[in-house]
């Protein structure tokens, strides 16, 4: 095996950078260790790196060093957004004001969000596929995690209903809409098609989600004549009791995707392999992938509270209400990468990806962080519910319907991204319109989640 390698391969082989790739990893299943819809859309956003004058430095482990920050500095195209980062904890400390530290945290956070997706993949090229596809399934969405758990530390349960509730809804309309749109206007000539198998099973986990949201709004509802604090409980074991079943049911969706029908999930990454093949060797050794992903994690963490302690001076100062900037700001800005990454592709006629972006990353959030933000705020003892108001569940609802019936022909024109678009604008301006008591700054702590702000 090692005489059959390339030269380059068989030197860093010896020198224990990386281990030579197969054929087969090279292409069809193996491809599937780091090259999911996810990284391959974030991949669009990257660039290689000049590293002309680093090989001049004459100390191998300066030069080692500047290498490696020379590709993750400089290895994205977003990279002018990270001198946000330390304008965001100046800000911070020298009290530039609330808003202004918001404001940058959130741009701060957007080319870290493309960099977790990179990382994970350098680290999936040394694991093999399982551990790579269990990789991003966790860290596929960290950004919205990392901002729901402060949140929830901090008791303000409607920041991170209304979050995780954007990031569905910003990915079924906004995402998926400007994807067909564009990539409908971009090849006119043509019929955009794709695999009709991944959008059926994604469609029917959300159903799914959407089902564990819908009862305890009924259940409520339904119990109109008894006790306050009985419905509000027996909403509460109810909710806990569906994300249990929800994270089971992703578990199985994770085992499907991973082992019994992987071939239905590499399907976008063969049919773009001819054009990134030479993106198929890691360019970080597997410890320096790994401390570089707990590093931006932390800068995550870091950021991320700033937003969360900073949303209510923001809503006030920029006059819009924190629904809103919950809703619609925070997923737009959280997922800016891999959204950039699905309309390339989108204009590209490879459909297979946009989609795998935005019905996993919708299905993800759903099945995934939602229940786990449920569960862990049910262990530090906060009373987070599944009880979204009726008209977040309305507008929940109607996108996952609209998307359902939007996906069912396996065939796509520009008229479907359009009307996914309008639906988002609409749901947005409703948003927008709704100036609710949580703009106040006590509000916004919902102890008792059915308790709070239940009010159309």
């Amino acid at each position: 095996m090692a005489s059959s390698a390339p030269p380059a391969e068989t030197w860093l082989l010896e020198n224990g950078n990386i281990k030579p790739l197969s054929k087969e990893m090279r292409h069809g299943h193996g491809r599937s260790h780091g090259r999911t819809a996810h990284n391959v859309s974030s991949s669009s956003l990257r660039k290689k790196s000049d590293l002309t004058l680093v090989r001049k430095v004459p100390c191998a482990i300066v030069r080692d060093v500047l290498a490696n920050v020379q590709e993750v500095i400089f290895g994205t195209k977003l990279f002018v957004l990270f001198i946000a980062i330390p304008f965001a904890i100046l800000a911070h400390y020298q009290n530039f004001g609330r808003s202004w530290v918001f404001g940058l945290s959130l741009l701060g956070l957007i080319p870290l969000a493309e960099r977790v997706s990179f990382f994970t993949e350098q680290i999936a090229f040394f694991t093999g596929p399982t551990v790579g596809g269990l990789l991003n399934a966790t860290c596929g969405n960290a950004t919205e995690l990392i901002i729901a758990i402060f949140a929830l530390m901090q008791h303000k349960v409607d920041v991170v209903k209304y979050s995780l509730l954007g990031s569905i809804l910003s990915n079924l309309l906004l995402v998926l809409g400007t994807s067909l749109f564009c990539g409908g206007i971009a090849n006119l000539s043509q019929e955009q098609k794709y695999d009709r198998k991944q959008a059926d099973v994604n469609s029917l986990l959300l159903l799914l989600g959407l089902l564990c949201h819908v009862l305890p709004l009924l259940f409520r509802y339904a119990g109109v004549g008894e006790s306050a604090a009985i419905t509000t409980e027996a909403v509460l074991q109810l909710s806990r009791v569906s994300c249990i079943v929800m994270l089971i049911a992703y578990i199985a969706y994770l085992i499907f995707q991973l082992w019994t029908h992987r071939q239905l999930f590499d399907a976008e990454a063969e049919d773009n392999q001819d054009d990134d093949a030479e993106d198929e060797e890691a360019v970080l050794g597997f410890w320096s992938a790994f401390a570089w992903l707990v590093g931006m994690t932390l800068i995550i963490a870091l950021l991320s509270e700033y937003v969360v302690g900073t949303i209510e001076a923001a809503s006030e100062s920029w006059g819009i209400s924190v629904s809103f900037i919950s809703v619609i700001l925070l997923p737009i800005v959280g997922n800016a990468a891999e959204h950039a990454g699905a309309v390339i592709f989108a204009f590209k006629n490879k459909l297979d990806i946009s989609l795998g972006v935005a019905l996993g990353s919708a299905t993800q959030i759903a099945m995934f962080v939602v229940p786990l933000c449920v569960i862990v705020a049910w262990i530090v003892g906060v009373r987070m519910d599944l009880d979204l108001n009726l008209l977040e569940t309305g507008s929940l609802a109607l996108s996952i319907i609209v998307t359902a019936f939007t996906l069912q022909d396996g065939t796509s024109h520009y008229i479907k991204g359009l009307v996914l678009l309008l639906c988002y604008i609409v749901i947005s301006a409703c948003f927008f319109v709704s100036n609710r008591p949580q703009t106040q700054p006590n509000a916004v702590n919902l102890g008792s989640s059915t308790e709070g702000i239940m009010r159309v």
